[in-house]
Order: C-alpha cells, then sequence, then structure tokens
C-alpha cells in the first residue's frame, strides 16, 4: 500500500506520522510546495522508526509528483488553514485552486487513487474533486464527518466523565460551525442512551460543544488543529488499505441518498478497499432531516462561490 500525503504542513505531517506509526503502508511519500519542507518533515519522520517500531518508508518531495505514482490512496491537505475569527468558507477563493490542481497532478500518475480531502471548505473541496477530476464517486471521499464524531465522543466522554471507548457517537451535515449536526438521540454509552446519564441541557451543551470544535481549537492555537485530524485521515487510510469495511462519517457525492443530490455532505458509509463501499441511510426524526436539509443548503450556497 502507497499513500501520498500532499501537504507537509502540521496536518499532513500528522497523516504521515500516524499512517507510518500504525504499520499498514509501505510507503508514505509527502509532497509541499515549500522548497525541502517535504524531504525535511520525511526525515524527521523517518528517524522515528527504530523508536516507534515501524516499517513505513517516509520519503519527501518538493512538488514532483512523479514520485507518488502508483498511489493506492492520496490525502488531500494543502491549502491555507484557519485563522482566529475565520470561518471554513473563507478559505475557498485560495484552497479551490489549489485543490482542483493537487487532484489533477496525483491522478495522471495514479490513475486508479482513492482521494481523501481534508482541505477547508472540505465538503465544497471534495465536491469540486468530483467535478474537476470525474472520478466515480465512491473514489472521492470528504474526512469531516470522521473528524467532527471524535470531537463529539469527546465531549460526550467529557459529561459523562467516563472512558471515550464507553461511547458511539456520530455527526453528520455540513463539517462546519453551523452545518454540522450531532445526533445525540442516537449516542450511546455501552449501547445506553446518552440521555440516560445526563440532562437535556447538558446534551444541548455537549451539541454546541461540538459544532464549534474547530473553532475552539483555532482561537487556543491561532491555527488549525491537526493531531485528530490527521488521526482521523490514518483511521479511514486503514480502512481502505486493510479493507475493514469500517463505517464513518464523510462527505460522500449524493445521489438521491436522504433526498439529498449533486452534493458531497457528511453521511455515513461504509469504507473499505473501494474506497466508499456503500452509503447507509440511517432513520432520521423530522427534526433532523430539517436540520440536514438546512446544512445542505448552506453547502450549496458555498459551492456556488466556485463558480462566482
Amino acid at each position: 500500500m502507497k499513500v501520498t500525503v500532499v501537504g507537509a504542513g502540521a496536518v499532513g505531517a500528522s497523516c504521515a506520522e500516524y499512517i507510518a506509526m500504525k504499520n499498514f503502508a509501505s510507503e508514505v511519500v509527502v509532497v509541499d510546495i515549500k522548497e525541502g519542507f517535504a524531504e525535511g518533515k520525511a526525515m524527521d519522520l523517518m528517524q522515528t522508526a527504530s523508536l516507534n517500531g515501524f516499517d513505513t518508508k517516509i520519503t519527501g518531495s518538493t512538488n514532483d509528483y512523479s514520485k507518488t505514482a502508483n498511489s493506492d490512496v492520496a490525502v488531500i491537505t494543502s491549502g491555507i488553514p484557519r485563522k482566529p475569527g475565520m470561518t471554513r468558507e473563507e478559505l475557498i477563493g485560495i484552497n479551490a485552486g489549489i485543490v482542483k490542481d493537487v487532484a489533477s497532478k496525483i491522478i495522471e500518475h495514479s490513475p486508479n487513487v482513492i482521494i481523501i480531502v481534508v482541505s477547508n471548505p472540505m465538503d465544497t473541496m471534495a465536491y469540486l474533486a468530483h467535478k474537476a477530476t470525474g472520478l466515480p464517486k465512491h473514489r472521492i471521499i470528504g474526512m469531516g464527518g470522521a473528524l467532527d464524531s471524535a470531537r463529539f465522543k469527546y465531549r460526550l466522554a467529557e459529561a459523562l466523565d467516563c472512558p471515550q471507548s464507553d461511547i458511539d457517537g456520530m455527526v453528520i451535515g455540513g463539517h462546519s460551525d453551523t452545518g454540522m449536526i450531532p445526533l445525540t438521540r442516537l449516542a450511546t454509552r455501552n449501547s445506553v442512551p446518552v440521555s440516560e446519564f445526563i440532562s437535556e441541557d447538558r446534551l444541548n451543551t455537549v451539541l454546541e460543544d461540538t459544532k464549534v470544535g474547530g473553532a475552539t481549537l483555532t482561537k487556543l492555537l491561532g491555527t488549525s488543529a491537526w493531531y485528530a485530524p490527521g488521526a482521523a485521515v490514518s483511521s479511514m487510510v486503514q480502512a481502505i488499505a486493510c479493507d475493514q469495511k469500517k463505517m464513518f462519517p464523510c462527505s460522500c457525492l449524493l445521489d438521491g441518498e436522504y433526498g439529498l443530490s449533486d452534493i458531497s455532505i457528511g453521511v455515513p458509509a461504509i469504507i473499505g478497499k473501494n474506497g466508499i463501499e456503500s452509503i447507509v441511510e440511517i432513520e432520521l426524526n423530522d427534526a433532523e432531516k430539517n436540520k440536514l436539509t438546512e446544512s445542505a443548503d448552506a453547502v450549496r450556497k458555498t459551492n456556488g462561490l466556485l463558480e462566482a
């Protein structure tokens, strides 16, 4: 399994590190436009191999996509990160051009690749990748829901004062502060609804804290988070590499599912060796359906900026 990570910044480097440490890939290639930056990150990471016990080879490349040839999976993290006070949507002007260029270069050298999009605004960038490349819809996946759900489970475990391994929960909808839909009704602690353990008010606080999870970190760090995004990506890449048939909420191009079409937005999907193996349509109540419709409308509005 060969994996390419485009962008050697904090998110890209975390992706490469976690993928290597899980030891399921034979090679990870990190690409960046800054001279020597990817090579330096790759060398630094390779010097941890004997300490962290992995055999994955990590190499770096300054904008030479020939070194990514025959990649099975490519992760696009490149673009400008959020700064405090910025919305993900404000990044669209610069990041759209970057994602479109990167996707075409990846496919030129790896025509059978599966692409995972991390760049923000993530749902719109995933949609752009579909439209720019013409790849089958199962081969382009937006990462957002996997990260948002991890943040949801963190907040739930915090509220319940329990290990995160006890918690199961999912976030669907757009990867934005207003578009996320944490499914509190379906969240459980070891199969018991979390509403059995905490009040409705506390659960609503968890919901709101989850929705602004990225903004909270951006305010604290002065830039976008990287550890959790890197971990989310590595789990998705592993599901593909090992054909795990694992369910992740992720941004998928819909064609009638959930009553939506011609849009990439977060819904649960089974991820395996072919990328998106299937989209799982769960039964939503009327309030959740309305929120998903509102979220989709917001994503479509951002998509419209691609043609502005």
